[in-house]
């Protein structure tokens, strides 16, 4: 066992306070065990040798090579690190001197020696001897420190989010420990005191070694240690309890402490009511306040203004208010009507609006910083904003008299309990002087309102009393405040818009724990390649004035190749960097890594001129796209190819599948991309075989005219006789080893051989359509409408492998010949059944395997599906599900009837026009202490955050869930979404996507700033993964208990009891409408509850889940229901802003009226439903029917009439099928009140807030929401 002694007495030779006695460990204290014998000892140590030097590679190893976790030249300034290496070292040396002193004593009890027993140590020199015994002073102190400092202070519930990571904290912070416990039990050495002098002096030498590192590369190794934040944890935690105490508050009020909550309960001692709200300071109650407001105020009279009033308004339960609040910043004096909230004196409260203490049973608590106490209950971190300079913004320094972030300090009266007026403050946490002295609470309180910003105000609804508003889904979400000076341009479009990135939450907690109390989601949602509306012209910086959403605007290209990168993180130069040194460096937002500005930066090389650097597109917008110079490319740029595998099978033919898929693509060979003229393009057929198609024109092309000879020797084209293109087709009947036939031939320029492209797709469906019922040889036995798919897959994968582009695959039966062949699996029997979550799992591995070499190889593969019978979209979608493609579904097609054929052309068409980007990768980088994981979308995850895409389509969304690794000192956090692709133009290009969101250590802050739209979208994704590795039930429970688990965390932390509080329900204002979204996931056809719906309908639904953007999924989940017979009379004209779209209603039967005519639409289906009383009047000007009874039902296509009703019925339908980005276009059903009842139930399971035949009503789902929110309370 090791002794800790100091001796008294000094050796004749030695040092008694370092042990170096001569001679030097005459006892063996270093070599031997009082438990073991020494050769155990030996093996102990050389297994803790070993152990420790694997262990210590592996993490080097892993973390560079495979997580690229930070620069190797970082990897030694962290303390954890440097004791482990101490740690191995010791063992190694010790393990290497104990072999020595083992062998010794075996060749003295051999003869093999006549002196005593020995070991190197003992012979090496003092500065050795002094250095081991220093080393075993620092291993048996440092593990201790590292795994009680971690595990107290730095350890998340992230600590064990992988594997790496599980293995990586054990290891460092756990088993270190461990390692330093067996080295007390079993070895002896002493441990002189001196050598606590040492331990003292290296730790002191490390933390110098830690700033060192700040200075030199501008980051802190652990977060604690920055002065400039608030503090350990503990320490702040001591301090801001006694600055709370010190706080003084109104006259007969006192605080207590609440153990269970871990917050201060108020409680005014007359009355004994409690509040978890600080109770304000009445400055007009109080003389001696008054003469305090006097003295430091004398030009201002006590009161602020006429009829001055600070007291906050408290709202009772079942009034609810907008997130933002009503009341606007006073930047002037004190007067009339100016706002309390921000430092000037208000108005009191008026009619209708509930004073301090009144209200229901509970209430929201007040921001943090607002009244003392604040800041101590919601933890030592600021604001909104947490930290930065005031004055000049994020990383400015402060101005004179300047307020938080540069508001002007002397525009507001002073408050009683603030300090002087020209006081400065430098960031959250950072006090002034008289820090720790009475008042000082509350003068962060009043530098709260002198931000020049509104607070961020939350507002509690009841959902037992507020029924969902439709409306609530067309606001936008929660703005993002961020403080004045956070980007470098202020420029207004510095932010994502929600269209391209939206985060759950809109202000990010700064630590872990709080992200966890509050049992939300931390998840983004991308659509980096969204759709932007086709435009003659920029509307540039006045897209708001002209009416046109600025998020419509075309991106901007930046062509000069200039790309400034972070040189530690990567990360692209953008608004929120920070420029130092006179502008000739910059710092970047994310790691804090100062870098060099490019030379050429404010040089434009086209004109030879220097260019204003303020006004570079990356500098002010938040989407811009870099043209990447050479070194971004492993291979020249490729070019589009899309190749077409038409299913010719007699079920294509007879549909007319085939027939309208080769017009359309005749029609769309000009909207094809194809700029550059390198696009290129094979057709290839199958059905019991594959049919390949070479082209070549015998006709060369005209030669350009001479100078001077054009137009008037012009021979018309009537006159030329034109040759017909050569078109061979080539069959291959040998499924089991599919070749290609003449590849040169098959895989054709677009340009150079569109004669005879556009020659074979007007005699395709001729040549097939005389081999209806006709067996090829060798083929008896097939079913009736054969497909070859697979081959079909595997040839075209051959033809396109080796340069990358599009399958697009069309298929009107199920494959049923050679790899891949798949058969009818679909049960009736097993719909609604446990067992029905197997239907909606892939029935054969090819086509995953398929998928992922076609991602390797740049192929992305697009699935167009008409089978009217069953046709596993479960298996197929596994193509584009992983090749970054999209799945399309067409059950019952039928291209007699024109709905059909307009829908499918429409769609087809659109698909073919899109410009996509091609061997695309994606990255979202985040500021430093976030990290991203569990991503979802259709891609193929390369690494672990990098994902690979075949092809970038437009408007397909991706979604990701962000972890919070350590506490967050930053104000605000930036993410960076970066696609590397090559453009259909043929150059290669980077997208970089900016959001930048504010931090927080309120959780009221944190719910008031939630995206319900995205938050939503979350769950939705969620809920189709779940469903694919569990059953249906459990997918649907999922979701609900998240919404419980919301719901109970809101009512823990932002809600008090009181009377008939049990029978609310509470909620954010801003997230009112999530159980009516959640409720309609839950009823989606995804996974909804149900024994009649198909699981190919099943699988489609949940393809379009996990891709749709948010524009598209929340009608998906949430439709939109019109009345149209009593419409307002604008509706259906237009407006400003095009058609204007009548008021929705809730999505309830209660709305249907028996004469009445309503819309009902989710973004893929629209329902004209028709009460069965509906006057002949209306019938006949919206149908061109005579009455009710003549209305057939079903698809429709509805007449233009020459009457206004009609013609503003038929442009709301058209809106409804624009309004929205895709290529999507919806059928149009007619529904009767009392038609044909498998119709009308599909159009009345789209009013979600009814009972369906298995699933509850809206007040139902609320009642079983308060049943597990309450019951899980007592």
């Amino acid at each position: 066992m090791t002794i800790f002694r100091r001796r008294t007495k000094r050796s004749e030779h030695g040092h008694s306070w370092f042990g170096l006695h001569q001679p030097f460990d005459a006892g063996y204290r270093l070599v031997t065990s009082g438990t073991v014998k020494p050769w155990v000892l030996f093996l102990i140590r050389l297994l803790l040798a070993i152990w420790s030097v694997a262990a210590g590679l592996a993490h080097i190893i892993l973390s560079q090579a495979v997580l690229d976790e930070i620069p190797f030249k970082q990897y030694y300034v962290y303390f954890t690190r440097l004791t482990f290496i101490g740690l191995t070292s010791y063992f190694c040396a010790a393990a290497f001197h104990s072999g020595f002193f083992v062998l010794s004593l075996r060749q003295l009890k051999k003869g093999e020696a006549t002196r005593a027993p020995w070991y190197p140590l003992q012979k090496w020199g003092r500065v050795l001897q002094f250095l081991h015994l220093a080393l075993f002073s620092t291993i048996i102190t440092y593990p201790i420190i590292v795994t009680v400092v971690y595990w107290a202070i730095l350890a998340s519930n992230q600590s064990f989010s992988s594997p790496f990571y599980s293995w990586s904290n054990i290891a460092f912070h756990a088993l270190n420990s461990v390692l330093l416990l067996v080295e007390l039990i079993f070895g002896r050495v002493r441990l002189y005191l001196g050598y606590w002098i040492v331990c003292a002096i290296v730790l002191a030498l490390y933390l110098g070694m830690a700033y060192l590192v700040h200075s030199v590369q501008d980051i802190w190794v652990y977060g604690f240690l920055d002065p400039q934040k608030p503090g350990a944890h503990v320490a702040a935690y001591i301090v801001g309890i006694l600055v709370a105490e010190t706080v003084e508050l109104p006259p007969g009020w006192e605080a207590q402490w609440n153990a269970e909550h871990q917050r201060y309960l108020f409680i005014e001692i007359e009355t004994g009511q409690s509040q978890w709200e600080p109770p304000t300071f009445n400055v007009w109650d109080d003389p001696a306040a008054q003469e305090q407001q006097a003295l430091l105020s004398p030009n201002t009279p006590a009161g602020g203004g006429a009829g001055g009033h600070t007291k906050r308004r408290q709202y009772a339960a079942e009034q609810t208010q907008a997130y933002s609040g009503n009341t606007e910043p006073s930047y002037g004096g004190g007067g009339a009507g100016a706002g309390a909230y921000y430092g000037g004196g208000g108005a009191p409260p008026g009619p209708g609006q509930p004073g301090p203490g009144e209200g229901g049973g509970f209430f929201t608590p007040g921001l943090a910083g607002e009244q003392p106490f604040s800041n101590q209950q919601q933890g030592a971190q600021g604001g909104y904003y947490g930290g930065g300079a005031g004055g000049g913004g994020y990383g400015q320094p402060p101005q004179q008299g300047a307020g938080w972030y540069g508001g002007a300090a002397t525009g507001h009266p002073p408050n009683p309990l603030q300090g002087h007026p020209d006081q400065q403050t430098f960031g959250a946490a950072a006090p002034g002087p008289g820090y720790g002295q009475p008042g000082s609470m509350a003068q962060l309180t009043n530098q709260f309102s002198q931000m020049g910003m509104k607070p961020f105000s939350l507002y509690t609804a009841n959902l037992l009393q507020s029924a969902p508003d439709p409306l609530e889904l067309m606001k936008p979400p929660p703005e993002i405040r961020l403080a004045p000076g956070s980007s470098v341009t202020q420029s207004p479009y510095a932010n994502a818009d929600p269209s391209y990135t939206r985060s759950t939450i809109n202000a990010v907690p700064t630590t872990s724990s709080l992200l966890s109390k509050s049992k939300l989601p931390f998840s983004l949602v991308i659509t980096p390649h969204r759709s932007v509306p086709h435009s003659p012209e920029n509307v540039g910086e006045d897209a708001e004035g002209s009416g046109v959403d600025p998020a419509d605007e075309p991106v901007p290209i930046i062509a000069d190749q200039v790309i400034a990168r972070c040189r530690r993180c990567r990360a692209y130069i953008n608004p929120y960097v920070i420029f130092i040194d006179g502008g000739s460096r910059w710092k970047c937002i994310m790691c804090n890594v100062s870098n060099e500005v490019p030379a050429e930066y404010d040089w434009d090389r086209t004109t030879n001129t220097q260019i204003d650097r303020w006004s570079r597109p990356e500098l002010n917008r938040s989407v811009v796209e870099f043209v990447a110079p050479t070194e971004y490319m492993v291979r020249p740029p490729q070019p589009p190819v899309y190749v077409f595998l038409l299913d010719v099978s007699p079920a294509a033919v007879q549909t007319g599948m085939l027939a309208t898929a080769t017009r359309t693509i005749l029609e769309s060979l000009g909207r094809i991309p194809n700029t550059d003229g390198r696009t290129k393009i094979a057709i290839i057929a199958y059905d019991v075989a594959l049919y390949f198609f070479a082209m070549s024109s015998t006709t060369p092309a005209p030669p350009a005219p001479a100078e001077g000879e054009e137009g008037e020797e012009d021979t018309p084209a009537t006159d030329k006789a034109e040759e017909e293109p050569e078109i061979s087709m080539l069959v291959v009947s040998d499924l089991d080893d599919v070749y290609l036939p003449r590849p040169n031939d098959i895989l054709v320029n677009l340009s150079e051989q569109r004669k005879p492209l556009e020659s074979l797709l007007g005699r395709i469906n001729e040549m097939f359509a005389g081999s209806t019922g006709m067996t090829a040889p060798g083929m008896h036995g097939i079913p009736s409408s054969p497909s070859a798919m697979g081959p079909a897959l595997q040839a075209g994968y051959k033809l396109i492998s080796p340069i990358g582009g599009k399958l697009l695959v069309l298929s009107a039966s199920l494959p049923t010949l050679g790899a891949g062949a798949l058969k009818d699996r679909d049960d009736p029997k097993l719909f609604g059944t446990s067992k029905e979550s197997n239907l909606l799992q892939p029935a054969s591995p090819f086509y995953k395997t398929f998928a992922i070499d076609c991602s390797r190889s740049q192929v992305s593969v697009d699935m167009f599906l008409f089978s009217a019978g069953y046709t596993d979209i479960a298996t197929l979608s596994c193509l584009p599900r992983y090749t970054a493609g999209q799945t399309y579904f067409y059950p019952a097609f039928n291209a007699a009837r024109s709905e059909d054929a307009l829908k499918f052309a429409h769609e087809f068409g659109e698909v073919l026009a899109s410009p996509i980007g091609l061997e695309a990768v994606i990255r979202v980088r985040a500021s430093r202490g976030l990290r991203m994981t569990s991503f979802n979308g259709n891609f193929f995850v390369r690494s672990t955050d990098l994902l690979s895409l075949a092809a970038v389509p437009v408007d397909q969304t991706y979604t990701m869930e962000v972890i919070i690794e350590e506490t967050l000192t930053v104000p605000f956090v930036v993410f960076q979404t970066a696609v590397l692709h090559t453009s259909c133009f043929g150059e290669r290009r980077i997208r970089v996507v900016n959001l930048a969101l504010p931090t927080t250590s309120s959780i009221s802050e944190l719910y008031s700033s939630v995206d319900q739209i995205a938050l939503a979208t979350i769950l939705a994704q969620r809920a189709v993964e779940r469903s694919l590795s569990h059953k249906l039930e459990d997918a649907r429970d999922a979701v609900a208990n998240k919404l419980v688990d919301i719901l109970s965390a809101y009512r823990t932390s932002m809600t008090a009891g009181g009377a008939g509080a049990a029978g609310q329900l509470a909620i954010a204002e801003n997230m009112k409408m999530l159980p009516v979204l959640t409720l309609g996931i839950v009823k989606n056809p995804a996974i909804r509850q149900s024994s009649i719906i198909p699981s190919d309908l099943r699988a489609y639904s949940q393809a379009l889940l996990t891709s749709i953007p948010p524009q598209l999924l929340i009608p998906y989940i949430h439709p939109c229901f019109y009345s149209l017979h009593d419409m307002a009379p604008e509706a259906g004209t237009i407006g400003e802003r095009g058609v204007i779209m009548p008021a929705p209603l809730p999505l309830s039967s209660e709305r249907l009226e028996r004469h009445g005519l309503y819309l009902i639409e989710d973004g893929q289906t629209i329902f004209l439903w028709v009460g069965r009383d509906a006057v002949p009047p209306l019938v006949q000007d919206v149908f061109d029917v005579e009455r009710y009874d003549l209305l057939q039902s079903g698809k429709i296509t509805l007449p233009y009439l020459e009457n206004e009703f009609n013609q503003r019925i038929n442009a709301i339908i058209a809106k409804t099928r624009e309004m929205r980005r895709g290529p999507y276009w919806p059928h149009l059903y007619l529904v009767k009140e009392d038609g044909e009842p498998a119709l009308r139930q599909w159009a009345l399971s789209l009013l979600i807030q009814d009972r369906g035949d298995q699933t509850p009503s809206y007040q139902q789902y609320l009642s079983m929401l308060r049943e597990k929110v309450y019951g899980s309370g007592y």
